[in-house]
């Protein structure tokens, strides 16, 4: 984001001659549109400017400077108390710049997500009448500034700065909301437990902290989400205390827990509706969604479960989505808290291929049942839109954005397209906004995702194969283990090794008849080669790193999808199964010794490394340290076998 010309300083007189031509050219209209000197801030009329008796002496100083990076402040403050402050920024040979290159401190003043009652544009150089050094006083308020360099290349430099304190300028406490849910029976009693979740929102300070009390209780520190399971009446009562020590008046919400009635013999009633893009024939393009609800007036819902293809039942947690070519049927059914069962019930369905028209350029993949910001699950179903794309797809929260604001009016321009085209409806539309506000996604700290598989030829070369098997790169981008040739290999990436990471990916069963794939994604392993105590390039990676399993098998190998092989088990069984054919986002979060895998949006597995955690059961000729506590590693894709294919595409990691 930059300001228009009006609002930028003059040009120094010493212009550096190694600049562009076009920046010369837009830094000289500049200085024909506006005669603001470069040290000059521009304070509403009536702002204080300091805090000592002359009226000059600011309480506090924060120093911002510039080298010769076009990608970074050199030094920058991130927090400062609210009140006077002196503000410095200083571009100079002293603080690194070596070639003259002019940078700008400039605050945004324009985006309702930041304070905007400072408005300062220094544009300071080393050959300045300045030096390069440049102050001004400013009174600052409790919330958070944005500032940026204006001049255009630089646009990563950027930052926040968050105010606190300050005495009586944040006299607003925060707000505070309750939500409760849970099965509720006719009367609007929650049926054997509740939950109330609190929400406290601040525009100024921020919030410190929100408290809450239950029942005769004492004030207690909320930090997850109340489970409320003993039948009879209940109250919550809680509140919230900003940065600046401003807390909210005492509210309260009241709710009945009671026990599922003995004499319940009525099992719930279930619904299912089926949602995508339909052609001439009834059929779905691509994909179906299938969404189950059920109501019960006695005792209330315990649970949803459906089963594709014959197979068992699974519990419902969320939108199913379909996108293997063919008939479908899934059958569901419901149980209330009294142990009654609905007789299973089903929909069929038709999925087909898009055959006369090319598959859509969507600006991201991702079949995830529910709208999902950053890493906030919004509720809303992942429809696809007239063009194909999905919503998570036109969303685009993996992308680079300049800065936070450019990420919500995006969101708030595509969700009004949704909503017009009848995709979203408008509390669908305020959830997904509401979710985009409250990411950091665009924000200075805040790290895109890059893809190091995209399905070209040219991503697929930058990736290494050792040992047996293969991987084969398909027309439509996607990657599948070999089916003819076989043995224990992998697939890894050399460029880089990753720290903390949030690494996505999507895969697929490919395995034909009885079999089912299986594979893994192996983290944090070191050099394959010539490792000093591993001879076999493919088992340094399951000897000295981590694999996070993908095995569907409802029998076999115990260690099923989202296990950390060997030391952490996700034993499933056929609750664990899910269909073949169909794509599944699978996510690997690691920071620190901390392991979180997610499947489909869903969290399926939680691992801490420990320091000298053995591999479980045993195996001849692992080193005794089998801990595994890397900081770092490469990252890898198994081929176990030739029946057990899989299938993955659209690889993509996130530095943390």
């Amino acid at each position: 984001m930059h300001p228009p010309p009006s609002a930028r300083p003059g040009l120094p007189a010493h212009l550096p001659r190694r600049l562009p031509a076009a920046l010369v050219a837009l830094l000289l209209a500049a200085l024909t549109l506006t005669a603001l000197p470069s040290a000059r801030a521009q304070q509403p009329a009536g702002a204080a400017r300091g805090s000592g008796s002359d009226g000059n002496a600011a309480a506090q100083v924060l120093t911002w400077t510039a080298g010769d990076g076009i990608t970074e402040y050199t030094s920058a403050p991130t927090t400062a108390v609210a009140g006077a402050a002196t503000l410095v920024f200083e571009n100079s040979a002293d603080t690194g710049n070596t070639t003259g290159m002019p940078h700008t401190l400039t605050f945004t003043t324009s985006d309702p997500d930041y304070n905007s009652d400072v408005s300062v544009n220094i544009l300071a150089n080393p050959n300045d009448a300045q030096g390069g050094r440049h102050e001004v006083q400013v009174t600052l308020s409790p919330g958070v500034y944005h500032y940026y360099c204006s001049i255009p290349g630089h646009g990563s430099m950027q930052g926040e700065l968050v105010v606190t304190g300050g005495g009586s300028e944040d006299t607003t406490a925060p707000e505070v909301t309750a939500d409760v849910s849970g099965s509720r029976n006719g009367d609007g009693d929650y049926v054997g437990s509740a939950t109330v979740t609190l929400t406290a929102t601040d525009d100024s300070s921020g919030v410190d902290r929100v408290d809450h009390a239950v029942d005769d209780g004492a004030w207690t520190a909320y930090e997850a989400p109340l489970l409320l399971d003993t039948p009879g009446e209940h109250t919550v009562r809680y509140r919230a205390t900003d940065k600046a020590g401003n807390t909210s008046p005492e509210r309260s919400v009241t709710l009945t827990v009671v026990a599922p009635p003995a004499d319940d013999t009525t099992p719930p009633e279930v619904t299912a509706t089926v949602e995508g893009e339909r052609n001439a024939d009834g059929a779905y393009l691509d994909m179906a969604t299938v969404t189950l609800t059920a109501r019960d007036a006695e005792s209330g819902v315990a649970g949803i479960e459906y089963a594709t293809a014959g197979g068992a039942f699974t519990p419902y947690e969320g939108p199913v989505m379909v996108h293997a070519v063919g008939e479908h049927t899934l059958t569901y059914r419901a149980t209330d808290h009294a142990g009654n069962t609905s007789t299973a019930g089903s929909v069929t369905f038709t999925v087909v291929a898009r055959d006369t028209e090319p598959e859509p350029e969507c600006p991201e993949r991702d079949g995830r049942p529910l709208v999902v910001v950053g890493d906030r699950q919004t509720g809303v179903p992942n429809r696809t839109a007239p063009d194909g794309c999905r919503i998570n797809e036109l969303i685009e929260d993996e992308a680079e954005w300049d800065g936070r604001k450019a990420f919500r009016d995006h969101v708030r321009a595509v969700t009004a397209r949704l909503l017009d085209q009848g995709v979203l409806d408008r509390e669908e539309r305020r959830a997904v906004v509401r979710a985009a506000r409250r990411t950091d996604i665009g924000g200075p700290d805040h790290q895109s995702y890059q893809r190091i598989f995209d399905g070209s030829a040219e991503s697929f070369a930058r990736w290494e194969h050792v040992g047996g098997g293969a991987f084969t790169l398909s027309a439509d981008g996607v990657l599948t283990s070999s089916r003819t040739t076989g043995g224990l290999g992998m697939l890894w990436f050399p460029e880089r090794q990753y720290g903390d990471f949030s690494l996505r990916l999507q895969y697929r069963d490919d395995a034909a008849g009885d079999h089912n794939a299986n594979s893994g994604v192996f983290v944090r392993f070191p050099g394959v080669h010539d490792h000093p105590q591993e001879p076999r390039p493919e088992w340094v990676a399951i000897t000295y790193g981590h694999e996070v399993q993908i095995n569907d098998a409802p029998l076999g190998d115990q260690y099923k999808t989202g296990s950390v092989y060997g030391f952490d088990l996700v034993n499933r069984g056929e609750s664990g199964v899910r269909p073949k054919g169909l794509w599944n986002d699978y996510e690997i979060r690691v920071t620190g010794q901390h392991y979180a895998v997610y499947r489909n949006g869903r969290l399926i597995n939680e691992f801490d490394n420990a320091p000298g955690q053995l591999f479980s059961p045993p195996r001849a000729g692992d080193p005794g340290t089998d801990g595994r506590q890397h900081a770092r590693g490469y990252l890898g894709l198994q081929t176990h076998g030739t029946a057990d294919v899989v299938s993955f595409r659209d690889v993509r990691i996130q530095p943390r």
